[in-house]
């Protein structure tokens, strides 16, 4: 691949928004088991869940201020490197980022102050109310972005209009209630919960292994696991959803993914594994699921899943379709109000496929000029790189079936077992600490990548919306973020470490005395239970 400005400028905000990405899913995940934790400490007045309260909840507060500082210079590049994007479909997409700052972003920064220093100053219940509404605006943030997003993969509810050369909104609820954007963000707001799980029992697992903090980190697994078992089934049936969606909505993402280059019989095979071929537009040795893809992706058994070539052939239809609104277009800005009402109805009947007229500006500066084998080399270009998509695809999935079994034993171990956690599984947990994240980056790696090459699917192409900039800016400030978050990762990592290491040290001599007193409850009860049976001898 040649790196060009287009390449560099995304690659820049694939480093910057992946990185952000790290912070966002465990931001998600801790708020809410903070907030249940919260919840037990104000049912049962134990000390205990105080204080993982106050220690989970500092885990939580350093990883939404490293959150929150590369989230905002995430958004610089809108207008940065991407400034004919923020200019052609700014008024929708600023939309929700818009209502994300004043309605999610500024709820939780306010109330996470109090959540902090709040404890002495509120009573239970006012302080829990505040440790929700920092979970609410968490989640709230994370769903304005990815409407937003999800307007980028499906986009509803606006359309073009000639005369400012715009995209704009004619239906507010299409953008919120699309369902591209709901499907992403309850299977992104479940991954989240799973990482926040994962982190609680890994950091858990370690000090049971060191036999440090043992009453606090047993019931900070069983709470884990118990909410981390159900976020990890919402994850693989939330991302059935999402193939579902993308059958009508991103059509040819889904062929990517699946390797699917020719359209099948209803219903579609599964391609288990494979190594897809792009040249040949085959995939060798590929082990086949028979019937799996129809189901997943239809629904039905009649209904079939194009395949690439096939969508190809359609892009290539479109192109020419775009060419023709491109010419009503020029002609339309030419004539302004005087234009010819069959002009214009020319423009609105083939409006919907400019986006496709724009590919060929890579090989062109007018559409209409375009050869025949620029026409084809543009509806090849409709096609993602697909062997990146269908491995981490297939990563992404057999990370969430493991993330299934993994929090099902420790579940059931906390449940029926007294809370008893094997060595060995405890080892397991903390070298499975990082695959939530790995799973999670894959996953909008594959939301993302399999959008190109559109930056809005269908309406306007990568390679048009960057800015005017020289090579020597984009790799001056690729290699200034680089450095900025290579300096807040490791602010982070240390840390992160450091309070792990620590521990609780809060409320420890009011816990301590609680957990003595409880723990002599405990053995009076045994003692008494045994005396009472049969042929029993007291415990000493």
């Amino acid at each position: 691949m040649e790196f060009g400005i287009v390449e560099l400028s995304r690659l820049q905000f694939a480093v910057t928004v992946m990185y952000h990405f790290l912070f966002i899913p465990l931001t998600l995940g801790l708020s809410i088991l903070v907030a249940i934790m919260e919840t037990v400490y104000v049912m049962t007045n134990r000390p205990i869940w105080r204080q993982m309260t106050k220690f989970w909840g500092m885990l939580f507060g350093i990883n939404f201020a490293l959150g929150v500082a590369t989230g905002i210079t995430m958004e610089f590049q809108f207008g940065m490197n991407w400034s004919y994007y923020s200019h052609y479909v700014g008024d929708i997409f600023g939309a929700p980022l818009a209502i994300e700052g004043l309605m999610a972003f500024f709820l939780e920064a306010t109330f996470v102050g109090l959540f902090f220093f709040g404890w002495d100053k509120l009573s239970k219940v006012g302080h829990l109310t505040v440790t929700w509404l920092v979970a609410i605006g968490s989640n709230f943030s994370a769903l304005w972005i990815l409407i937003a997003n999800g307007w980028m993969q499906n986009p509803v509810g606006a359309e073009f209009n000639p005369m400012t050369m715009r995209m704009e909104m004619n239906n507010f609820f299409e953008v919120v209630f699309n369902e591209v954007a709901q499907a992403k963000f309850v299977h992104t707001v479940s991954a989240g919960y799973v990482t926040g799980a994962f982190f609680v029992i890994g950091v858990s697992a370690w000090y049971l292994l060191r036999s440090r903090h043992v009453e606090m980190a047993r019931r900070s697994l069983t709470v884990a696991a118990a909410f981390g078992l159900a976020s990890a089934f919402s994850v693989v049936l939330l991302g059935d959803e999402s193939g579902y969606s993308a059958t009508h909505s991103q059509r040819m993402k889904l062929a990517a993914i699946e390797a699917m280059w020719e359209t099948h019989d209803a219903p579609a095979p599964f391609n288990l594994v494979g190594f897809p071929d792009q040249e040949a537009r085959e995939t060798h040795y590929a082990i086949e699921i028979p019937w799996a893809m129809g189901l997943i992706g239809t629904r039905s058994l009649n209904t079939e899943i194009p395949g690439i070539n096939d969508l190809v052939a359609d892009a290539e239809q479109r192109i020419r379709s775009g060419i023709i609104a491109f010419d009503a277009l020029v002609q339309i800005r030419e004539t302004r109000d005087a234009t010819d009402p069959a002009i214009m109805a020319q423009f609105e009947e083939h409006s919907a496929d400019l986006g496709f007229a724009y590919l060929l500006m890579k090989y062109v500066d007018d559409p209409r000029d375009a050869t025949e084998e620029q026409i084809v080399k543009a509806s090849n270009d409709t096609v993602p790189t697909v062997w990146p998509l269908f491995w981490a695809f297939r990563i992404m999935v057999v990370l969430g079936f493991a993330f299934i079994a993994t929090m099902g034993y420790f579940f059931y171990r906390a449940s029926f077992k007294g809370m008893d956690f094997p060595r060995p599984a405890l080892h397991l947990a903390v070298w499975m600490l990082p695959a939530p994240w790995i799973a999670a980056e894959l996953g909008w790696f594959v939301a993302e990548y399999g959008r190109q090459p559109w930056t809005v699917d269908g309406v306007l192409p990568t390679a048009m919306s960057v800015s005017a900039l020289s090579m020597t800016e984009v790799v001056l400030s690729l290699a200034g973020f680089v450095i900025f978050y290579t300096i807040l990762f490791i602010i982070e990592m240390g840390l992160m470490l450091k309070y792990i290491r620590k521990g609780p040290y809060e409320d420890v001599a009011e816990t301590d005395a609680w957990a003595t007193r409880h723990n002599d409850r405990l053995s009076g009860r045994r003692n008494a239970d045994a005396i009472t049976r049969p042929n029993a001898t007291p415990a000493e």
